[in-house]
């Protein structure tokens, strides 16, 4: 006897398998999960090659038909670089903690592109994916997880160039670098928390996907990424902690170029909302996915 792909059927529809020769194979009935159900990692673990799939279908479709390929996502913090350079670092006299302006904007321009870019692409996913939400079981957390995962390859290219940066600017890794990949995973799970919260809302509201752009041009100026935080005095820094990439972005400066100081208020603060929002961006979006197909 065959295997026959399970498909999903909204409202608790019963759905008939059948075997390569036709014959009628007992019935399947994939009931939709309501209320709170507990993320099942071994569940996510059985779909890995899912994950692979997608992510590996994100970033083809990114850069398919394009002149410069890979380069938009080298292009995109570079060419903002220079505009905060001339606009803050010349024109307005910006503080830089003693690090020449250029990197130390691109330093922080490079988990904030990171961040920005998934967040917009996150919101969308599951509009983008109805075609087979409707079809196909599999662990819903898969489409947003993918989005921010494939981001990753677009910061690897960045990084690389800040890497680049530093070599020219003389500036070697120090003991503090190790402390990078902590302040990375914060910037992805601060993404892959609003991303789940913004997916779902955009599946019910169109208005979130228009709005994004607006956001983003908030979130970054109230981010420190065109002026360092200790412009700030207190409680206004540790109130800035409230905004995850906050802590990401002071602290990829402090482990690459040494400048600022990650202050434990504020990193505390970050971390926190950074995970409750996870907690609860995952407790809705559970909540909601059995209706995800009836919402498209």
């Amino acid at each position: 006897m065959s295997t026959a792909l399970a498909e999903q059927a909204p409202h608790g529809r019963s759905y008939t398998p059948r075997s390569e020769d036709g014959t009628v194979l007992q019935p399947l009935i994939i009931e939709p999960p309501r209320g709170w159900k507990p993320v099942s990692f071994s569940e996510l673990w059985e779909y890995r090659e899912l994950l692979y799939f997608l992510i590996w279908r994100d970033i083809k479709v990114r850069y398919k038909q394009t002149v410069l390929g890979g380069a938009w996502a080298i292009l995109q913090p570079i060419l903002t670089m220079a505009v905060f350079t001339l606009l803050f670092g010349r024109l307005a006299k910006m503080p830089s903690d003693g690090v020449p302006y250029p990197i130390f904007s691109y330093a922080a321009l490079v988990p904030w592109t990171f961040f920005s870019n998934g967040l917009s692409k996150t919101t969308t996913c599951l509009v983008e994916s109805g075609s087979i939400l409707s079809k196909v079981y599999f662990p819903r957390l898969l489409i947003p997880l993918a989005k921010v995962l494939s981001g990753l390859v677009d910061f690897a290219m960045a990084f690389v160039v800040l890497v680049v940066m530093m070599l020219c600017y003389g500036m070697l890794p120090t003991l503090r670098t190790l402390w990078l990949p902590l302040f990375l995973l914060l910037a992805v799970v601060a993404l892959l928390a609003v991303g789940l919260w913004f997916s779902v809302l955009n599946l019910r509201y169109r208005d979130i996907g228009q709005a994004i752009p607006f956001v983003m041009q908030f979130w970054l100026f109230v981010t420190p990424i065109a002026y360092p935080s200790s412009v700030l005095a207190q409680p206004w820094r540790t109130l800035y902690g409230l905004n995850p990439m906050t802590s990401v972005v002071e602290g990829f400066r402090w482990a690459l170029l040494g400048s600022g100081a990650v202050e434990l208020p504020v990193l505390a603060a970050s971390v926190s909302v950074a995970l409750l929002t996870l907690a609860s961006g995952v407790f809705y979006f559970r909540r909601v996915e059995w209706a995800f197909a009836d919402i498209h």
